[in-house]
């Protein structure tokens, strides 16, 4: 049973470690971004997992460049009764219906792409990723306007853009932050954990010390929330994480 946690930045790279009633330290490298999780015995002193971070870095580059150069998405033929994600909640498919326009609708546990009737996977697929763009700017505003004034920065500029291995970025210099429009696909509360990472940082550009304890003073359950969109991958997506034990 877990007893503790802290985090850690190594060589830049940040570190979660948990503490447990175990005889050996285990580093493992999550995906879909490769996460780097220590699990350490309760009596381990944090030279000692420093140390250990630092023999195994050559390994923790390689499980993390395999899983960045991942597919990361299964393959989608939209096709009728696909099992597809709208902000956390299960979606049945249906491309049954027909219409001069290409648009986008949910109703139950259905999601309706309506497109010509001569639309081929490509073109349905390219609506339903402009909807989901679209559903993830409409809930941007109130986030910020409700997360601006507690951290004290303001956003100059809000960019929805396909990101292999991040969720979020944000350029400090221009105070610009970048959004996953897969984001759109998971709980709210994962955006909203996202938003408020990227809006930290343009306090505090690394993931050091002070950027933690912002966040714990923000939003104390951002490990529950990274963990929530980290850990948790869509149903028809198959994850594999790797990991590697040291005495």
């Amino acid at each position: 049973m877990s007893t503790d946690s802290a985090y850690l930045t190594v060589a830049g790279l940040g570190v979660d470690v948990v503490y447990k009633d175990i005889k050996n330290l285990h580093i493992s490298v999550y995906p879909p971004v490769g996460r780097v999780r220590v699990a350490a015995p309760e009596a381990t002193n944090e030279d000692t997992i420093r140390l250990a971070i630092v023999q195994r870095l050559p390994w923790i580059k390689r499980q993390r460049e395999q899983l960045q150069k991942a597919d990361r998405q299964s393959v989608r033929k939209m096709q009728s009764g696909e099992t597809h994600y709208v902000w956390g909640q299960r979606y049945r498919l249906d491309v049954s219906r027909t219409s001069g326009n290409f648009h986008v609708e949910t109703k139950g546990q259905t999601l309706w792409v309506i497109a010509p009737a001569d639309a081929d996977a490509e073109a349905k697929r390219a609506t339903l990723d402009r909807w989901y763009r679209r559903e993830l700017k409409a809930a941007v505003p109130a986030l910020l306007a409700k997360w601006q004034p507690i951290i004290g920065v303001e956003a100059g500029k809000i960019i929805v853009r396909r990101m292999k291995t991040k969720w979020g970025t944000c350029v400090a210099h221009s105070r610009t932050i970048w959004l996953n429009p897969e984001l759109a696909k998971k709980n709210p509360r994962c955006l909203e954990y996202i938003v408020v990472h990227e809006l930290t940082h343009l306090h505090e550009r690394s993931h050091n010390e002070r950027f933690v304890a912002l966040m714990d003073q923000y939003l104390p359950d951002w490990r529950a929330r990274r963990d929530e969109l980290n850990d948790s991958p869509l149903a028809d997506e198959e994850w594999e994480y790797n990991e590697e034990s040291g005495g």
